[in-house]
């Protein structure tokens, strides 16, 4: 069996919705599979066999209690300009292309992602599709695999899904249907309304009406929830109201990359996390944080440029770069083989570090497990290059009985690492989180491990949405596709 999740616009819940229905299905002992022939993101996870994917699919699989594979995202488009993507196909980047260069190029794949397909639907009992965008981007149709394209590979039906919280859900809705072939309406069995705040009563008049406007029956109106999952670029749900007592500033890079590093702290009550590329706004927080990017050089630029570079210098608090912040940390960045900008450029850091960063060779993609400062952690490194000469590595990597140096530190103030995904661990964050709760005279407190809470959220979500969402009609429509 299988399902496709289709949206009338970018952000209107269909990963949320994949997600959901992924984690019900499972509960209800199907083997099931999510898939998204190609995904546009900066955040990317690594998978068991070190190949890359989104990071909104590893999230799937895990709902649907299975381990993320490159299947199930084989495309994954990387921004690392604004004109310019990398292109990943099956975890391995294959080349940065422009939107042209890719429109054209995209034909060749259309026949790769049916196999895949085929594939996938021989292993598991239901396959749950989420679509990009929306189907009514009726310039990108030709030789669509991602949306209606999709659907005719997988012969699937569709769930539209409506974010009311946008306002015009109506028109968006009816828009994108009418703007659809007749042949294409025909395989949308649902409406989803998502993000639904108030009184549902004072909805029923719309619903319907638009019901019998398009004459498909919305099955579902999905309140408004706080639930904290990775979104796909992982900067939606942030606690941006500083009422805690511990503020943690992220600088917002232009070409910011894995925001989800910092999605654990929305778990520690006394901790407000919050972006910024103001440089007076980072005076007040205890920690900032510097955290990958897709193109360092550039965005260690625009640091200079907006004068978070000298404001990084003059700050007295703790300061923590990730992958590219942490490159950005050392003396200098040099694009030896110009994967970045152009071959041998390079750009002066921050110098908190002695280290010297050279870009160059291939892509280093890896899970890891070790200690940091002592606590147990893991994660993943995702990064182009190398840093050398780190004089004082906190990060020890358990790697095949040997244990290999990560990072940097200094003064009890500075730290640097390539390690992705170290504040999952409770035991660290609590560590770091607690440093500055004794300078501030705050009582100590206990993290807990993200993928815990994580679980906890699985559940949360499972719940709201059978309770709002009519789950035998889905089972139904599925059967008889």
């Amino acid at each position: 069996m299988r399902i496709m999740i289709q949206g009338t616009s970018s952000s209107c819940g269909k990963s949320l919705v994949t997600t959901a229905l992924c984690r019900i299905f499972a509960e209800d002992g199907y083997r099931v599979c999510p898939f998204k022939s190609q995904n546009m993101a900066l955040n990317s996870y690594v998978t068991d066999e070190g190949l890359e994917m989104g990071r909104a699919q590893a999230l799937q699989a895990l709902a649907c209690r299975i381990k993320p594979k490159v299947y199930m995202n084989p495309i994954l488009l990387k921004p690392t300009t604004d004109r310019k993507s990398q292109v990943i196909i099956m975890g391995k980047p294959y080349k940065n292309m422009d939107a042209v260069e890719y429109f054209n190029f995209k034909k060749s794949l259309k026949e790769k992602i049916r196999e895949i397909y085929s594939e996938i639907e021989k292993q598991y009992d239901i396959v749950v599709i989420e679509g990009a965008g929306s189907p009514a981007e009726i310039n990108l149709k030709e030789d669509d695999f991602v949306n209606m394209g999709m659907a005719e590979i997988a012969n699937s039906n569709v769930l539209l899904v409506g974010d009311i919280d946008r306002g015009g859900v109506f028109a968006s809705i009816y828009g994108t249907y009418m703007l659809l072939e007749e042949r294409e309406r025909e395989r949308i069995k649902g409406i989803i309304i998502n993000k639904f705040r108030g009184d549902k009563s004072l909805l029923m008049s719309g619903i319907e009406i638009i019901e019998n406007l398009i004459g498909v029956p919305v099955i579902g109106v999905i309140p408004y929830i706080d639930i904290r999952l990775e979104d796909e670029d992982g900067m939606v749900q942030i606690n941006n109201i500083c009422k805690n007592k511990i503020k943690i500033s992220v600088i917002r890079l232009p070409r910011i990359s894995n925001s989800s590093d910092f999605n654990p702290f929305l778990f520690d009550e006394d901790v407000s996390l919050f972006y910024t590329d103001d440089p007076e706004e980072i005076d007040d927080a205890d920690i900032v944080i510097i955290p990958g990017s897709k193109n360092t050089l550039e965005d260690l630029r625009w640091l200079k440029k907006k004068g978070l570079f000298n404001k990084l210098k003059e700050y007295k608090g703790i300061i923590f770069g990730i992958c590219g912040g942490y490159q950005m940390m050392g003396k200098i960045v040099i694009d030896e083989e110009g994967w970045e900008t152009k071959k041998g450029d390079f750009e002066e850091g921050l110098n908190f570090f002695d280290g010297i960063t050279y870009i160059k060779g291939e892509k280093v993609l890896r899970n890891v497990e070790g200690t940091a400062l002592g606590k147990r952690v893991s994660g993943y490194e995702i990064h182009m290059g190398e840093t050398e000469n780190n004089k004082n590595p906190f990060v020890e990597i358990h790697k095949e009985g040997q244990i290999v140096y990560d990072g940097d530190m200094k003064d009890e103030r500075f730290y640097g690492t390539y390690l992705h995904g170290i504040f999952d661990s409770g035991e660290f964050r609590q560590e770091i989180l607690n440093f500055v709760r004794r300078k501030k005279g705050l009582e100590l407190k206990t993290s807990r491990d993200f993928d815990i809470k994580r679980e906890e959220e699985l559940a949360k979500l499972s719940k709201v949405f059978r309770e709002n969402l009519d789950i035998d009609y889905i089972y139904k429509i599925m059967k008889e596709d």
